[in-house]
């Protein structure tokens, strides 16, 4: 059955970008899997909730779809080959197989070259290049698209994938890899005839979003949650980072907002080296507290705050 896009997300095809990213991030919460650790159920959900959340922000994507449907949406396909095959149909005015010049078309190759087969979670493996046929010394490429995890790329690990109708293939995420990079995977294309070179295997990467981590180029972002006593008084609290937990001195006096850096705690770059993680400092009050107690508290806190915090903003006015 063909994936919609906006089924999946729960809006109308009209929905702009805003409606579609809190559609999508509500989605994500409830089903990402380190909130449902072991549920498949919730993975593949997940994966599919990202899928939808790449095609409808990507304007070109979108319209793709919107012309095409789901096909549309095939690594290599060619909407100008597709609109000219559909033109040329009409102009004929008879079955698909057979061209307005009385000659036999083989329509199964035909379209073999503008959609794709799907299988086992690699979308996009299709042959590429034009309506010929791959020349006699060397074999045709092939494209596959792979979800990947956020986590396999920041760290620059190894994956494994499974091309439909053949054996898994392990690919290593280059450092600096990011979503959308295409990876060549030398020989690993289709056979050529007369024992000539085999053709090459593209991989592109659709990279899963994660609850907690930003990237922005190299370095991490993440938002910790910290006492009103810890930023008041510091305290040594536990940061999540790529490569497992790690112990971080929040300093007397910070405040809400402030940014710590973690050196060499964020994604691998090309160099081989490491960004930085940046933690952003967010308070928490007492969920829990009584509200007579808390509010009494707050009050003698109101004494130390001889000035105004907002005078900066009418500066100027």
């Amino acid at each position: 059955m063909e994936r919609d896009p906006y089924e999946i997300l729960g809006v109308e095809r009209s929905a702009p970008v805003d409606e579609i990213k809190q559609a999508y991030r509500r989605l994500a919460r409830e089903t990402h899997p380190d909130v449902n650790p072991g549920d498949a159920v919730a993975e593949e959900r997940f994966k599919e909730i990202s899928w939808a959340k790449e095609v409808l922000l990507d304007d070109q994507k979108r319209k793709r779809f919107d012309e095409f449907g789901a096909e549309g949406l095939a690594a290599g396909f060619d909407p100008e080959k597709a609109r000219a095959y559909q033109q040329w149909a009409r102009r004929a005015g008879r079955s698909p197989g057979h061209d307005s010049f009385g000659g036999d078309i083989d329509m199964e190759d035909l379209l073999s070259q503008l959609f794709q087969a799907r299988g086992d979670g690699v979308r996009g493996f299709e042959e590429m290049g034009g309506f010929g046929r791959p020349g006699p010394l060397r074999g045709a490429d092939f494209e596959a698209e792979v979800e990947v995890d956020f986590l396999d790329v920041v760290r620059s690990t190894e994956v494994e994938f499974r091309p439909e109708g053949r054996p898994a293939l392990k690919v290593r995420i280059p450092p600096g890899a990011r979503d959308g990079t295409r990876i060549r995977l030398a020989g690993q294309g289709a056979s050529a005839p007369a024992g000539g070179q085999p053709g090459d295997l593209f991989v592109r990467l659709r990279v899963r979003s994660h609850p907690y981590f930003e990237l922005e180029g190299d370095d991490l972002r993440v938002a910790l949650p910290v006492t009103v006593p810890e930023l008041v008084l510091g305290a040594e609290v536990e940061v999540p980072t790529p490569d497992g937990s790690v112990r971080m001195t929040v300093p007397p006096g910070s405040q809400p907002g402030q940014r710590l850096r973690l050196r060499e705690k964020g994604a691998i770059r090309r160099d081989g080296g490491r960004g930085d993680l940046y933690v952003r400092l967010e308070a928490v009050l007492p969920e829990h507290a009584d509200a007579d107690e808390l509010a009494a508290a707050v009050r003698e806190l109101e004494g130390l705050y001889p000035d105004d915090v907002r005078a900066h903003l009418r500066e100027g006015s």
